[in-house]
């Protein structure tokens, strides 16, 4: 039996990118998905395919995570569709790409409510749907939560407000029997890093990360899966890196082989 077979996640932002591996990987493992997505329908109804095609049920919902009412509605979905939940990947995430002193008020409230008060306001919704189900929540972070990137301040501070948030909601949740973690991921190689990282850093970051590569959505996925099963019942409130090594050494120049 496939380690999470009868399992039911929902994952926010996941028709594309990060969202979309950690669906298909889960779903490889047995597990029921319900796709969120807000713009792009089309590539969230191929995910839901692709899911599907692994012989897992998926489900299709459309709802923007920095509205409240509509993270209540996206829970009332998965409550009248299942009546029940066991894991939530919150993943969804937006930001302004701005120097600090150019972000006003809308940026702001904006890159927060969707990067960070959606964790809150879905935790909430989770719990009631995960009593008794061992659940899981694991939130999407970034190094940019430690270490300061051009133009990413505004984002940098929602993840780390995501990070506090995670530790805090492990400790009030583990009486609930959920666990709840983050994983952190240095720049990965999607569709979504060209908005906030300037031109040109992504064939730096290429040469400069130990293992001689960037990391991929499939990575995160895995450590996702990871902390989604039994043997990381004890990991609690813990932000995992998955950055190849870079934030270990950021100036080391790659490993060569030597000859033999």
């Amino acid at each position: 039996m496939k380690s999470l077979q009868g399992k039911l996640a929902l994952i926010t932002g996941s028709g594309r990118g990060i969202g979309k591996a950690t669906a298909l990987k889960l779903a490889s493992e047995g597990c029921d998905i319900v796709v969120n997505f807000f713009r792009r329908r089309e590539a969230a109804e191929k995910t839901v395919e692709e899911i599907r095609a692994l012989g897992v049920r998926a489900e299709l919902v459309r709802a923007n995570v920095g509205d409240p009412a509509k993270i209540a509605e996206m829970f009332n979905f998965v409550a009248d569709k299942f009546g029940y939940l066991d894991i939530f990947v919150s993943n969804a995430a937006s930001g302004v790409g701005r120097p600090i002193f150019d972000i006003d008020e809308k940026a702001w409230n904006w890159t927060m409510d969707i990067n960070a008060r959606a964790l809150l306001l879905c935790a909430q919704r989770a719990v009631g749907l995960m009593e008794g189900r061992n659940g899981r929540i694991v939130s999407i972070s970034s190094l940019g939560s430690k270490f300061v990137w051009p133009t990413y301040a505004a984002v940098g501070v929602s993840k780390a407000a995501l990070e506090a948030l995670t530790r805090y909601l492990a400790i009030e949740m583990a009486p609930h029997g959920i666990s709840v973690n983050a994983v952190s991921a240095s720049a990965v190689d999607t569709e979504a890093l060209k908005f906030y990282i300037r031109e040109g850093l992504v064939k730096d970051l290429k040469q400069t990360t130990p293992v001689g590569r960037m990391v991929t959505p499939e990575d995160v996925a895995g450590v996702v899966a990871f902390l989604c099963s039994d043997e990381a019942y004890m990991i609690r409130g813990q932000t995992i890196i998955v950055d190849g090594g870079t934030s270990v050494a950021p100036f080391a120049p790659m490993a060569q082989k030597g000859d033999d």
